[in-house]
Parts: C-alpha cells; sequence; structure tokens
C-alpha cells in the first residue's frame, strides 16, 4: 500500500504528518505509537486508521489490515484510497473476487487509473480471466511502458496461455528497463526451456553484483544455478542455488517439528474407526479429482492428461481445501469433533469455492495444489466420493528440483535439504497410513513408470477417476489450454526421461537431505516399513 492522501485538501495534524513521513521511511516502530496516540484522541479520522492499515499491511498482518480499510470506509465511504488498499489487501489473501469488485467500483469513478486495471488484470488472472487480463495489461503498458514489473506480471499472463515467445519478449523488456530485476531473470529461468547464452550470464552476474535488495538477489541467484547447471558447471551452479536457497529461507517462516507434528496428529486420528464409523458422510459430489503428492513430482503432467479428457476440466492450483481447513478448530484433531450436517457443509463449500475457477461444463475438474496430500483426510470426511490422484517422483529427483525451484508463495519446506527430506518423508508418512486404512483409495502415479510406458499408466489413470479412456490423453501435449505453474512449458512437450537424472551430478552436494530421507530412498516408490 502507498500513502495517498483523502481526496478532500485537508492538511494533516502535526502527529499525522510524523506518522506518514515514519512509514514513508519504514520506521515502523516510530509509526505505530504516533498514530495510536492520535487515534486515542480522534478515533473517527480515517486518514489515521488507513495509515495504520497500512502498517498492519506491512507487517504481514492482513486481516488487521482488512478491519481497519473497512472501518476508514464506513466512515468515509468516498475514500477512494482507503478502498484500493482494501483491493490490495484482499488480493494478498487470495480473495481475488471480492478483490475485482473493490477495483470494478474504483474504476468506475476512475477509469482511466493505470493502478487499479494493472491489480484488476492481476486478480483476473487468479481466476483464469486470462484473456481480459491480458487486454487490460496492453492497455497499461501502452499509457506507462516503462514499467519493468508490469512487463514482468505481462509476461507471466502470456506465458500461461502459451504464448510463450510473447512471454520471453515481455520479460526481455523488463531486464531491459531494470537490469538487477532478478524476478525477472528467473522467470526466463523458470521457462526451463529457455537456454542462456553467455551474454545473459555475463549480465546476470553483473546484476547480482550491482544488486542491493536480497529478492534480486536470491531471484539472480536461483537463474545463474540453472544456467551454470546447462553448461555442466556443478559447484559453480550448486553455489548459486545454495546461496538463493539461503538468502530466501532466512525470510521464511517454517517449522519442520511442526509439520512432523500435524502428520502424527492426522495419523492418529485417521485410523479405521475414524472412518467406520463416519460412512456417509459429507458431501456426495464426484466432480473433484484431486492431483496432490510433492510439488515438481508430475503433478501438472497429470493434469495436463487429464484435462485433455473431454469430461474433465484442468483449473489450477485451488487454496480452497487449505481455506476449508483453517475452518476447522484444533486441526487437525478438530475432524473428529464435526457432526455430520457440518461434513456435508464443509463440502459443498469446497465446491461453490472452486466453482469460481470453473469454465466449462464439464462434469469432472482437476485440483492439483499438490499440498493437499495433507488434507487427504478432510477430503475423505466431506467429499468421500472425490477422486485422489498421488503424483509421486523418486524422493532425490524430487526434492532437487524442489531445491532448484523458486516458489512465488508457498513452499517454505524447499529452501533447505534437510526440512525438505523431512517433508517428503512426512508426506509418505501419511500417505502410507492412508493406504493402510483405506486401501485402494488413493491411486498413485509413479512418474518414472508413466514416462517409461505412457499408455499404460494413463489408461490405469483415467480408470482410477472413472472415465474412459480417450485417444487425446496419450498426445496431452498438443492440449491448448491455460498451465500457471512452474512445469507450464514442459507439459506442451512430449514426454522425456532426462529430468529424472538431473540429480546424480549433484550428489557430492547433497548429503543433507539424503540423511533426512534414510530409508525412504531405498524403499521407493513404497514407503518404508517404518512408516508404513
Amino acid at each position: 500500500m502507498s500513502l495517498v492522501s483523502v481526496r478532500e485538501p485537508r492538511r494533516l495534524p502535526p502527529l499525522l504528518v510524523d506518522a506518514a513521513l515514519a512509514l514513508h521511511d519504514n520506521r515502523l516502530e516510530v509509526a505505530e505509537p504516533l498514530l495510536r496516540s492520535y487515534l486515542k484522541r480522534d478515533p473517527f479520522d480515517a486518514r489515521a486508521i488507513r495509515m495504520l492499515a497500512e502498517l498492519a499491511g506491512r507487517l504481514g498482518r492482513n486481516r488487521d489490515a482488512e478491519t481497519l480499510l473497512r472501518r476508514a470506509l464506513e466512515l468515509a465511504p468516498g475514500f477512494a484510497a482507503a478502498r484500493a488498499n482494501l483491493a490490495i489487501v484482499l488480493y494478498r489473501q487470495n480473495r481475488p473476487t471480492e478483490a475485482l469488485a473493490e477495483l470494478d467500483a474504483l474504476l468506475a469513478i476512475e477509469p482511466e487509473h493505470l493502478g487499479h486495471a494493472n491489480l484488476k488484470a492481476a486478480a483476473l488472472g487468479r481466476l483464469g480471466g486470462f484473456d481480459e487480463a491480458i487486454a487490460l495489461y496492453e492497455r497499461v503498458l501502452a499509457a506507462a511502458p516503462a514499467q519493468p514489473k508490469v512487463w514482468m506480471s505481462f509476461g507471466h499472463m502470456l506465458k500461461t496461455v502459451g504464448r510463450q515467445a510473447e512471454g520471453v519478449a515481455a520479460y526481455r523488456r523488463a531486464i531491459a528497463l531494470r537490469p538487477v530485476l532478478g524476478e525477472a531473470w528467473w522467470s526466463l529461468a523458470n521457462l526451463k526451456t529457455v537456454r542462456f547464452p553467455d551474454d545473459d550470464v555475463a549480465a546476470m552476474e553483473r546484476a547480482l553484483a550491482e544488486a542491493g535488495d536480497d529478492e534480486d538477489r536470491f531471484h539472480l541467484d536461483f537463474a545463474l544455478g540453472k544456467a551454470w547447471e546447462e553448461r555442466g558447471d556443478v559447484d559453480r551452479a550448486f553455489a548459486h542455488y545454495a546461496a538463493g536457497n539461503a538468502l530466501r529461507r532466512r525470510g521464511i517462516v517454517y517449522d519442520a517439528d511442526a509439520t512432523e507434528a500435524f502428520v502424527d496428529a492426522s495419523i492418529t486420528l485417521a485410523n479405521p474407526d475414524f472412518f467406520a464409523a463416519r460412512a456417509g458422510w459429507g458431501c456426495a459430489a464426484r466432480d473433484p479429482i484431486f492431483v496432490l503428492g510433492m510439488p515438481r513430482a508430475g503433478s501438472t503432467l497429470v493434469e495436463q492428461i487429464l484435462a485433455s479428457h473431454s469430461q474433465v476440466e484442468g483449473t489450477t492450483e485451488l487454496p480452497d481445501l487449505p481455506a476449508i481447513a483453517r475452518r476447522v478448530g484444533d486441526y487437525p484433531q478438530g475432524l473428529a469433533s464435526l457432526t455430520a450436517e457440518r461434513a456435508r457443509e464443509l463440502g459443498e463449500d469446497y465446491l461453490r469455492r472452486a466453482a469460481v475457477q470453473r469454465r466449462t461444463d464439464r462434469p469432472y475438474f482437476v485440483d492439483k495444489l499438490p499440498n493437499n496430500w495433507a488434507h487427504v483426510p478432510l477430503i475423505r470426511l466431506i467429499l468421500p466420493n472425490a477422486t485422489i490422484i498421488d503424483a509421486r517422483r523418486d524422493p532425490r529427483a524430487c526434492c532437487f528440483s524442489n531445491y532448484k525451484q523458486h516458489f512465488a508463495r508457498g513452499q517454505g519446506f524447499s529452501y533447505d535439504l534437510t526440512d525438505m527430506g523431512r517433508y517428503y518423508r512426512d508426506y509418505v508418512r501419511l500417505m502410507a497410513r492412508v493406504d493402510a486404512v483405506q486401501p485402494g483409495v488413493v491411486h498413485r502415479v509413479i512418474h518414472e513408470e508413466l514416462v517409461d510406458s505412457p499408455e499404460p499408466q494413463i489408461r490405469a489413470l483415467l480408470a482410477a477417476c472413472g472415465l474412459a479412456f480417450e485417444d487425446t490423453c496419450l498426445s496431452f501435449h498438443a492440449t491448448e489450454r491455460a498451465v500457471r505453474t512452474a512445469s507450464s512449458e514442459q507439459v506442451r512437450q512430449p514426454l522425456f526421461r532426462g529430468g529424472d537424472r538431473a540429480w546424480r551430478p549433484f550428489a557430492a552436494h547433497l548429503g543433507p537431505l539424503e540423511v533426512a530421507l534414510g530409508a525412504v530412498i531405498a524403499a521407493y516408490p513404497e514407503a518404508p516399513a517404518e512408516v508404513a
């Protein structure tokens, strides 16, 4: 959020001027007591409330910011700056539909406001409205072409719909405007199919030396890691991967012990008696196909195969199941306290939320959020007829692929080799428990088997979903659809095996990962007896 004055030309009181200056300089520890002191004297000043909301937003307290902004708008409904901030906060909370409502209200008053149009394009992208989003970005860039981050966002949208050459050109335009913009360089690397020539490598090395922002630095490290890996310089590549991961890890709150405790609690909960006592609960809909597992394990490939079927719509990594989980108190233990009616309501609520992403009337849709593996007991309780596909890949290949990947958000486990190994191990533990207490409920797709023998594996996948075989699923790479994940360009190509060997040259650097994985390595693709 940025400081914007209220439309009415009222001079700010000195205390608010001081608070505004402190916010401008990011001296939050100075701004907060000034604002709270002022609001004790005048609790109805919408300007001060908005400033406090900005402070909360900078601290990541988006719910608090939303509450404050709604209060400011109650006091001053025409306060456009507060409404714009509210749209930003809603977008940050992954509530794009609500953000769009605020943005449309703003654009009705200020139709030429490029900032509103830019945010609306981003929100539309989250909802699958790619054509309208692209048109908005084109409008914004025609009016303000010297905006490197807008060019980068435009490139993301073009990549998503398969317009790769135009996406590359947009990323290049962003880099030309700001050579140290690390995310634009990483966006090129993240296309997976783009190779960096020597002059690009030199430009990235210069940018890394000049970059003062941690975000630019770690994005550049990830991109340089890929560039040196392409050249076969394993040690130099790993040094960049390690530097980027270490820098990113410092800014992330992730607790591997908490994940282990969560899985322990889920395993204790998910016993045969728990499911037997709740047979027939939940929403009976068969629409969802959950494709889950580790990131970078082939879930996008599985989704692309399924979305090539005439009865299945591919959506994206939907945030809806974790949102449902957050509504269950003391989760996951709190699942035991749900009533049959509440379980049905939660299943129906998931379908309503997911419907926002639907664009066709096909009877089935794919939700491919990998981390939904942690919510399989919840799925079985609220959507017992949904299909669950576990996309699994060799642990070292999968984990190293994650280590090389910078994720736009989430996946906090992926920036440390020990955290990564523990996370993979916890995933295997919970899925083994589900296999034991509800055998046959989860269909597992082993990535290497899919690549080596696609037709029998695809036939088995479709059968698990209750779908008749269709030849189009074998030529999935020809299916035209938007793909928003890191594998967007790879799934537009025929199957290849090379990626599963990429970790081997780096084996000498992966000791902490192998220790954390333990017996999971030798047992793959099964779960080791000690966790089953």
